[in-house]
């Protein structure tokens, strides 16, 4: 049996997976890679969410093992789960038609196929990563939602950004697999997701992680006067809603553990189906509400 499943996080509400006091204009940014600058979700986040999610104790020790607090110093305890960072897979950008695109990228979707192929899922995509021209083009799944003629030429324009939209097959056939892996029992939702796929040049697409993420202005009052405090004015960055994110969940049971890799799975299945999470920072106002997506081993 494989002891691997690929996980989708579905931002419902603005995350901020944070890495501390930033250095530039933003206080508080998001975490991103170092070197591809590609936003993600620390997997210490999500194994720590779901830990706090766990049904009764007993279960949460099987899976993620004994409190800290409880551990002797020399113990050999370890987890039976291990999750990946949950790294960027589609960004929602503004679009003139449609309201919004689900916006990705070849190199995006080539580490994503990478992912598949560890996890060793059947029935994959056509194994092809779409070749964009130039950034002056882009990919699309379907022509009828997010593009608008122009000179009898589809077009597709995402903020400030105009491209001339091509429909392709292998963006369709990319759009169907994710959706309907990541809603897998919702038809309208899956069709959505279909309408919306958009693919662009990794140029362009390194510009819209750096302009398209949601920066929030925050401030400190004091209460007596009800006045902004002295240095009570900071900026924060988050993955706006509809983002979503991709990642390995890896069941590990050690040789000691009572728990087989089927057991796990079908556990942490339980937790997150039909479920809202919350991940990240600023919980108490609203952010990082999300819900989670385990595939299933397929026959």
């Amino acid at each position: 049996m494989n002891n691997t499943r690929l996980l989708f996080v579905h931002v419902l509400s603005s995350l901020h997976a944070g890495t501390g006091q930033g250095v530039g204009v933003i206080d508080l940014p998001i975490a991103r890679e170092k070197a591809t600058g590609l936003p993600f979700l620390p997997g210490s986040s999500v194994k720590g969410t779901l830990r706090s999610n766990c049904p009764d104790l007993t279960v949460c020790e099987q899976l993620f093992g004994p409190d800290i607090a409880k551990v002797e110093s020399n113990a050999n305890v370890a987890s039976s789960v291990q999750v990946t960072d949950q790294r960027l897979l589609l960004l929602p950008i503004r679009s003139l038609a449609g309201t919004f695109a689900w916006v990705t990228s070849p190199y995006v979707l080539s580490r994503f196929l990478r992912d598949i192929k560890d996890v060793q899922v059947k029935q994959v995509p056509s194994l092809k990563v779409p070749v964009i021209e130039d950034g002056k083009h882009c990919l699309v799944a379907d022509t009828k939602t997010i593009t608008l003629m122009k000179k009898d030429e589809p077009m597709v324009y995402l903020e400030d950004i105009d491209l001339i939209a091509e429909k392709n097959a292998i963006a369709k056939e990319w759009a169907q697999w994710i959706s309907q892996h990541v809603f897998s029992g919702d038809t309208y939702w899956r069709e959505m997701l279909i309408e919306r796929f958009c693919v662009v040049h990794d140029d362009v697409f390194n510009f819209m992680l750096n302009t398209a993420t949601e920066i929030t202005a925050r401030i400190k009052i004091k209460v007596e006067s009800k006045t902004v405090t002295s240095g009570g004015l900071w900026y924060e960055e988050s993955l706006p809603a509809e983002t979503i994110l991709s990642g390995i969940l890896l069941a590990t049971p050690p040789k000691a553990a009572k728990i087989a890799a089927k057991e796990v799975f079908e556990i942490i299945e339980k937790m997150t189906t039909d479920k809202t999470m919350q991940f990240g920072g600023k919980a108490t106002i609203g952010r990082g509400m999300c819900r989670v997506q385990l595939v299933r081993e397929e026959n």
